[in-house]
């Protein structure tokens, strides 16, 4: 089989959003991965997740949930303008992520079976999505304010979704930095309480020495050898979850 990939923008749904795919080229029938891109936007690095998630035998897509907002802007520009506005409504993140599995099972070599992924705000999303869109796995990348609200004078309104956890629809994957403030270990240790409590499949590892955006290679909080673990413990989880 191949090991080429072919990655490019699209534009997918009634509305036309804007979205970075990578799929492998010349492959069988391959499973689905939407990638939630974190508040610095949809930026080159969460573009290279995507077309990493292709090399691996999976089609991966990536919506740009601030195309609406700042349809013309940098990642950079886009995500400042966001924050400033208080972040994206919850509903408007669900209908996206909706949109971009849709797309995935459309494609023409798709194996039915989608899982989703985010970090940071994309990491709380990703467990949002689990709650209202027919997903078959998803991976939460240290995401804050699942079960308690921001504090005072945070950027972002957001609200906890503890809940909507009782909706969980899939089983779930949390990865953690123990020295992360949002979330904290305590934190963490609720949420796995929670989701236990409501009968939900939720495995989850908290790495020694890491604190939040430990995955971000283009950032100083990158620890290569929780982030080296932490990409073995999503492949095998989406191995499971997700193969025909």
């Amino acid at each position: 089989m191949s090991d080429a990939i072919r990655a490019e923008t699209v534009f997918i749904g009634d509305e036309q959003i804007q979205a970075y795919q990578a799929w492998p080229i010349d492959a069988g029938a391959v499973p689905g991965v939407v990638v939630i891109h974190h508040l610095p936007g949809y930026d080159d690095a969460t573009k290279e997740m995507v077309r990493r998630f292709a090399a691996n035998g999976y089609a991966a897509i990536c919506p740009n949930l601030f195309w609406r907002e700042a349809p013309d802007a940098s990642p950079d520009d886009a995500s400042a303008f966001v924050r400033g506005q208080g972040g994206i409504a919850d509903e408007q993140i669900i209908g996206d992520v909706a949109t971009a599995a849709a797309a995935l099972r459309g494609l023409d070599n798709a194996n039915g079976k989608v899982g989703v992924i985010g970090h940071c705000s994309g990491g709380r999303q990703s467990l949002l999505v689990s709650t209202a869109v027919e997903l078959d796995a998803a991976v939460d990348c240290y995401g804050a304010f699942a079960l308690d609200a921001p504090p005072a004078g945070f950027p972002l309104r957001m609200t906890p979704i503890k809940d909507r956890l009782p909706d969980v629809r899939c089983p779930v994957l949390g990865l953690f930095g123990e020295e992360d403030k949002n979330p904290g270990p305590d934190e963490v240790a609720r949420l796995a309480g929670v989701m236990a409590e409501q009968g939900k499949s939720f495995e989850y590892h908290s790495y020694e020495g890491a604190g939040h955006g430990f995955f971000a290679v283009d950032r100083p909080a990158y620890r290569p050898v929780a982030a080296v673990d932490g990409w073995q413990r999503i492949f095998a989880f989406f191995g499971r979850h997700l193969s025909a």
